[in-house]
């Protein structure tokens, strides 16, 4: 299978979802001093995991996502799809009906629990992956 979605891209995407998902909310009180500083100026110090102030990755993540052609954001759920289970190899064309009848696959894409693993599971049904893309690690 050669998917319409460059490989790449694929690979892209499962990169800064895993720095998506790595992102933690963070609710410490301000009299105290969080761990995880990246400034430590007296009134500025903030945490660089915080998911609120940190929204670079996350913006890049739908940026990437938010530009590919409809039939590469539905192939895109689809391997998603696939990668969690509801669907099988042999149910590809179904899975990317399906997905193609979503109204806003982006938001859908963020708000998937391990949108990286499930991506890369579902590209693994039809042999693909990521090794020799850059460093997906």
């Amino acid at each position: 299978m050669t998917p319409a979605t460059p490989i790449d891209t694929l690979c892209r995407i499962i990169l800064r979802a895993r720095e998506y998902e790595a992102q933690i909310p963070t609710n410490y009180d301000s009299d105290e001093s969080p761990d995880n500083v990246d400034g430590d100026d007296d009134d500025e110090a903030f945490s660089v995991l915080d998911d609120d102030i940190n929204t670079s990755v996350e913006e890049e993540l739908a940026g990437v996502i938010d530009d590919l052609a409809d039939d590469q954001q539905a192939e895109v759920l689809a391997f998603v799809m696939l990668g969690r289970g509801d669907y099988e190899k042999s149910e590809w064309k179904e899975a990317l009906e399906t997905a193609a009848e979503e109204s806003d696959i982006v938001d859908t894409l963020l708000e998937t629990p391990m949108l990286a693993s499930m991506l890369e599971q579902g590209m693994a049904v039809f042999d693909l992956d990521c090794d020799g893309v850059g460093s997906v690690t």
